[in-house]
């Protein structure tokens, strides 16, 4: 056993995958203020502008470096279905992608709301309403993976919703605030190190 250092410039994080096999019984939605609204096809700046406000304080990065081609092929797809969070102001404040592209299975791509709802009971509003659209038909297997990087109670709470871990791995890549694509202030629970001379 020993440390493996990460090289300058990147970061690493512990990946865990969980699944649910077995639709939960149905129950009462948790009461919020807050509503989902379906996106139809939204522009890759659109779709940009809610992913980074949601994800950006947890480094979530990757929809903001692909190509606008390769974005609208992904949230264009009719087997992609994205919604906005939104406020009583109609403020978007979280968002949540269903990907149902491999058949039996259905992946909670991206679920979460801005920082500031945090605590509030707002995730379990949501992920009531992401269970329940998740669960299509022929559906037989819901997924969703979290990392070292995200809400420190996220695996706690994937957890608490029903899924069960099943897979843990190591990603390393270059600092998103590094590379410019986020700003520095972004992901403060994981500090940027001083480059060496």
């Amino acid at each position: 056993m020993g440390l493996i250092p990460v090289r300058p410039g990147e970061v690493a994080t512990i990946v865990t995958s969980l699944e649910m096999l077995d639709r939960p019984r149905p129950a009462p939605l948790p009461a919020s203020p807050l509503r989902l609204v379906r996106w139809e096809r939204p522009t890759p700046d659109r779709y940009r502008a809610l992913f980074r406000r949601v994800g950006g304080p947890w480094l979530w990065f990757s929809r903001l470096v692909m190509p606008d081609d390769a974005l609208a092929a992904i949230v264009h797809a009719d087997t992609v279905r994205i919604w906005a969070v939104v406020d009583r102001a109609g403020i978007e404040v979280g968002m949540l992608e269903l990907d149902d592209r491999t058949a039996g299975e259905c992946e909670l791509s991206y679920v979460g709301l801005i920082p500031e709802l945090a605590g509030q009971g707002h995730g379990r509003w949501l992920m009531a309403h992401a269970l329940a659209l998740a669960w299509g038909k022929d559906v037989r297997r819901v997924w969703v993976h979290t990392c070292t990087l995200d809400h420190p109670g996220a695996l706690a709470f994937y957890r608490r919703s029903g899924f069960v871990p099943f897979q843990r791995t190591i990603e390393t890549f270059a600092d998103p605030r590094v590379a410019g694509v986020l700003p520095d202030d972004c992901g403060g629970h994981y500090p940027l190190l001083p480059s060496r001379r």
